[in-house]
């Protein structure tokens, strides 16, 4: 794995924006969380990356990276210096970590045996005793997690005497003994890891960090308590395989939320955990392509799980309705079971960036009335919510304006139309709007008109199902005479969201560089602004397969390293 070789996947904010925004990112996160999944095949072992047969099945998290150069300079051609440098960095500490320190080159001593991935695994805390107290260097807390390399032997004829040239890592001594026939070689680095490795039966050279590890590779091995054999892998991993992918995953999700939840200050609500032991595990491949870098995500429940998923695939048409310069859409089969799910996860919870109850304590205070019953009960079918911008003549960045923009399918039109008046009497007599109507494209328009002669708000009919309602810069007139030009005939958005999913359940678009420019996003990670400059846009499609299972596909537009 040419670990040198790296790069990317990769006036002041409106207070309106920033809160849609987050909203929509909650919705992606709790309320579109149901995927398609591809049944194609019978599950076989043989279509997982080769190192699951030798990490311990309750591993948090296994990533397996090519061995391809040439992927690894195609990735090279992607993003920006910054983001190429950040990567180079990590990856350059786990060569050394693993490889260098241990006294291997990777061209030299690795790339002519080596098979054409190579795995990561973070596996999970040995539960039998205490973990140690953590041990601060640099101000930095020490990381007690055991990491394992798997490197599949390729040609065991060139690979057969690794082990006896090995040069002990930094100057230390190599020290052999024999566990379950396997010879096991240690030596301690000066900076107290204690590096183990061995190779099992001509297949695997495994590299760790603790000799602990090694010995649990071993175990699995023998035992057939590997990765392979976690319920559900090896029946829905070969779903999203592909050939020569560049890199490959897995989260097993029930264990990382137990050791989440138990981390000092950052505890989970028992019942977001009792929500996170229902699912087993989620896996993806990720491909390079020419504009970008796709990833095709599968989920499922756990065996023993009660909960079920519903099978809903509804979502596509919404987009059709959207204009053509629309910043960022979320759209969904059933509004009012996203609503449900993101609830599910999020009540209670701190870490969720927007606490449903609070919204359902905002919503009566400020209107009197009920979230669920009056609004949600008449959205149970598609929907969307979208940014959409107003760019002035003159085109001056300060006269960049945008509206928020929902769609929604009802259910029960006479509802909604009571609520919908409802709430028109609420903004007119409790916070002096004035409340007009006006005919545009020979359909009729309500308007909320503010202080200033403009309208606020506006709600009402596209067709005899579909409703509307925009909030901020005034586009009804744009949403109602469109004339074909929307957002589904976009080129940026058609290269962008993944189709190969339809039905859908649900998809999400954001266009990052226009978003950037004119609506800097919320802070939500390191490295954040880097990684958002060198992305053009982003694209999910989400879809539900059987009431177990779910599939996503993913699709990042990134712009070209400039020379």
């Amino acid at each position: 794995m040419p670990l040198s070789v790296v790069s990317v996947p990769t006036k002041k904010k409106k207070p309106s924006l920033v809160l849609t925004l987050t909203v929509a990112g909650a919705l992606v996160i709790g309320g579109v969380a149901a995927y398609w999944l591809i049944t194609q095949g019978k599950p076989l072992s043989r279509d997982l990356p080769p190192a699951a047969n030798v990490i311990p099945q309750d591993a948090l998290f296994t990533v397996s990276l090519t061995t391809d150069a040439k992927q690894w300079k195609r990735l090279h051609e992607f993003g920006n210096k910054e983001v190429q440098a950040e990567l180079n960095q990590n990856l350059v500490q786990l060569r050394d970590r693993f490889l260098t320190n241990n006294g291997y080159d990777f061209q030299k001593d690795i790339a002519p045996w080596v098979g054409e991935e190579i795995t990561l695994a973070v596996l999970a805390p040995d539960v039998t005793k205490p973990p140690a107290k953590p041990v601060a260097t640099d101000g930095q807390v020490a990381n007690s997690q055991q990491i394992m390399m798997v490197l599949p032997i390729k040609n065991p004829q060139n690979a057969k005497n690794i082990l006896t040239q090995l040069q002990a890592p930094q100057g230390g001594n190599w020290s052999d003994r024999n566990y379950h026939n396997f010879v096991i070689k240690e030596s301690a680095a000066k900076t107290g890891e204690k590096f183990s490795a061995t190779v099992i039966d001509s297949k695997f050279v495994v590299i760790t960090d603790t000799p602990k590890a090694t010995e649990k590779a071993i175990d699995a091995y023998i035992a057939k308590t590997s990765l392979s054999t976690v319920p559900g892998l090896a029946a829905n991993f070969p779903k999203v395989a592909n050939y020569q992918p560049f890199a490959q995953f897995y989260i097993n999700v029930p264990t990382s939320a137990k050791i989440a939840s138990a981390a000092p200050n950052r505890q989970l609500p028992a019942q977001v955990l009792t929500q996170l032991q229902n699912n087993q595990g989620l896996a993806g491949t990720v491909f390079l392509e020419n504009q970008g870098i796709r990833l095709k995500g599968v989920s499922w429940l756990n065996p023993s799980s009660q909960r079920t998923l519903a099978v809903e695939n509804k979502a596509g048409e919404m987009q059709k309705r959207i204009p053509a310069e629309t910043l960022m859409m979320i759209s969904g089969s059933n509004l009012k079971r996203a609503w449900a799910d993101y609830v599910s996860t999020s009540q209670g919870n701190p870490l969720s960036p927007i606490a449903p109850e609070q919204l359902r304590t905002n919503f009566k205070s400020l209107t009197n009335m009920d979230l669920e019953r009056d609004l949600l009960s008449w959205m149970g079918n598609e929907y969307s919510l979208s940014v959409v911008p107003v760019v002035s003549k003159v085109g001056a960045d300060e006269n960049f304006r945008a509206a928020l923009m929902l769609l929604v399918k009802v259910s029960n039109k006479n509802r909604a139309e009571a609520a919908m008046k409802q709430l028109d009497e609420v903004m007119q007599s409790q916070y002096q709007f004035r409340i007009e109507e006006q005919k545009i494209a020979g359909k009729t328009v309500t308007n909320w008109i503010g202080t200033f002669g403009i309208p606020t708000a506006s709600h009402g009919w596209l067709d005899d199902r579909l409703a509307f309602l925009t909030i901020g810069a005034p586009i009804t007139e744009k949403i109602l005479t469109q004339s074909g030009n929307s957002l589904a005939n976009a080129i940026e958005f058609q290269n962008t969201l993944p189709s190969q999913l339809n039905p859908a359940n649900g998809q999400f678009y954001l266009d990052v560089d226009r978003t950037q420019k004119n609506f800097p996003l919320p802070l939500l990670f390191p490295k954040q602004q880097a990684l958002l400059a060198a992305t053009r846009s982003i694209g999910i499609t989400s879809a539900v397969s059987d009431n177990r299972s779910t599939r996503y596909d993913i699709f990042v537009s990134l712009k070209q390293l400039e020379k």
